[in-house]
């Protein structure tokens, strides 16, 4: 994940001594609503509250990105280094009040203190080889690093990568390796893209912004960060066309594939600039790239941070259709936001949020978007599937068969498609309720886990508020479930008040999924 420095401001915790660098027209005037203010004072927060956090004369913190909100709240988002080496999982969020008084701090709590050794007793090759040795790729691992793995004890591993991974559907990734730096065991991995899927290609005829270029046009959107289209399966090239009218709906045109990939980026765009006031994915302004047509029969889609894109497989025609939908692109495009604010990391309880971070996203993006070819849903994937099944249901995600309706102790053991239920469920209960509901026709049965009671759902626009802040501003990079619920309550009272309906029906739906 690449680690983001506010423009002109940097700050750090060296040991328990405080260095920060702040922008002199800041610095000047002093203004309490800036990012320079809100660093300054979580910096100094955090060195007084240091063993709250386990922090030692060994430990610095850097900057990764700050927010500031309307009303002068902040908080600050830090990546912590060890004796000189990252530690995963460390991350730490300082919250503050517009005066600039430490609220709360969120982290993952330390299984031990940060005590483990730094010399590795296994070799850089050896754990190379390890990682290769469990994850036969098409390249080489590449060379290792050292780093403090804090997700359960903390304990030294060297980091690597194994390029073309392919996993049990045929997806080919490239594969993030933790290899015990002292047994030479493989400890954790996880893909450096996540898979998705959506609701089929024909969202009918839409309206696209294309960009001039000469005597043709550009399938390129100036007005949302210069997003464009490419097809993967002509050598990347970027879609042109000369009379500005793509796609005719049917499959023998190449076009058709790559207008429900724009349209959808555009939506996706749009729901999260109209809705969350987020200018694009990385809040940056800086548009993404779709690759259309990929493989031959490919059946799944993914975005991968490396190119900031989305890639898009045609589907084998037999079983499914093309993975080209809104719900797709919500769902890829919301990995992207995951990993430039909380980095879930893509395994166990801190994956399965991952995941259903983006189910959820990807139908409030249906739902923002409303088009009447896609009517909005609370099923995953329900166009995929040439037979019409969904891959996944919110209202009662075992209803697949694999995924977890409920919590339980081993449910980060699963694969993180299905341990996501868990949180797919939370969100439907906060959003419609329990018991059975009809919405656009579709009709839904909602259960409570272990007979707690029934829910009185809040509405989807509370429901993604209190979502995207608890993902933006309160989790981490390993929150588990039971984080979450804390970090949603945190989100409900900031937005809503800690007396409020939604509060209250924010703790009763993580109840009701058994998160206590």
């Amino acid at each position: 994940m690449k680690r983001i420095v506010t423009a002109g401001t940097v700050a750090s915790v060296v040991g328990l001594g405080v260095v920060a660098v702040v922008t002199p027209s800041d610095a000047s005037t002093g203004r309490v609503d800036t990012e320079a203010f809100a660093v300054s004072h979580a910096t100094a927060a955090l060195h007084t509250h240091a063993t709250e956090v386990g922090v030692t004369d060994a430990d610095q913190f850097q900057v990764r990105n700050t927010t500031v909100d309307r009303d002068g709240t902040s908080h600050v988002r830090y990546d912590r280094v060890h004796a000189g080496l990252p530690v995963l999982g460390g991350d730490i969020v300082v919250h503050l009040d517009k005066a600039g008084t430490m609220r709360a701090m969120s982290a993952q709590p330390l299984a031990a203190p940060l005590s483990a050794p730094t010399t590795p007793t296994v070799t850089a090759t050896v754990a190379a080889q390890a990682a290769t040795a469990k994850f036969h790729g098409t390249g080489a691992a590449t060379a290792p690093s050292l780093a403090i793995d804090a997700a359960g004890t903390p304990h030294l591993v060297w980091k690597t990568s194994i390029p073309g991974v392919r996993g049990e559907d045929g997806d080919t990734t490239t594969m993030t390796v933790l290899v015990d730096a002292t047994t030479g065991a493989v400890s954790d991995s996880w893909p450096d893209h996540e898979t998705g899927t959506g609701t089929g290609f024909n969202v009918g005829t839409v309206t696209l912004d294309t960009t001039k270029s000469g005597s043709s046009y550009q399938l390129k959107d100036p007005k949302r960060g210069g997003n464009y289209t490419v097809d993967a399966g002509n050598g990347n090239a970027v879609f042109t066309d000369a009379d500005d009218v793509w796609g005719t709906g049917s499959l023998s045109d190449r076009q058709t594939i790559a207008v429900d990939a724009q349209y959808g980026v555009a939506e996706t765009w749009d729901y999260y600039k109209a809705v969350h006031g987020r200018n694009g994915i990385a809040n940056d302004g800086r548009g993404s790239y779709n690759a259309v047509h990929y493989g031959s029969g490919y059946n799944n889609a993914f975005w991968s941070d490396s190119c900031f894109c989305m890639t898009y497989g045609d589907g084998d025609g037999t079983q499914f259709n093309p993975f080209v939908a809104l719900d797709v692109a919500g769902h890829e495009m919301s990995h992207g936001v995951t990993s430039r604010t909380a980095g879930l990391r893509y395994s166990g309880e801190s994956g399965g949020l991952n995941e259903a971070t983006s189910d959820i996203f990807g139908t409030m993006v249906e739902f923002y978007a409303n088009n009447p070819k896609d009517v909005p849903d609370y099923l995953i994937g329900e166009k995929i599937r040439k037979n019409g099944q969904p891959l996944r249901y919110m209202d009662d995600p075992g209803k697949d068969g694999k995924s977890a309706s409920c919590w339980t102790p081993s449910v980060g053991s699963l694969d993180v498609h299905y341990s996501s239920g868990v949180a797919n469920h939370f969100f439907f209960l906060l959003a419609v309720g329990s018991g059975a509901h009809t919405v656009n026709g579709v009709a839904y049965n909602s259960p409570t886990c272990n007979g707690a009671p029934g829910v009185t759902g809040v509405g989807n626009s509370a429901a993604e508020k209190i979502w995207y802040r608890a993902l933006t501003t309160y989790m981490t990079s390993t929150t588990n479930y039971k984080g979450a619920r804390t970090a949603t309550l945190n989100a409900a009272s900031d937005l809503f008040g800690a007396n409020s309906t939604q509060y209250k029906a924010v703790a009763a739906a993580w109840t009701a999924v058994a998160v206590s």
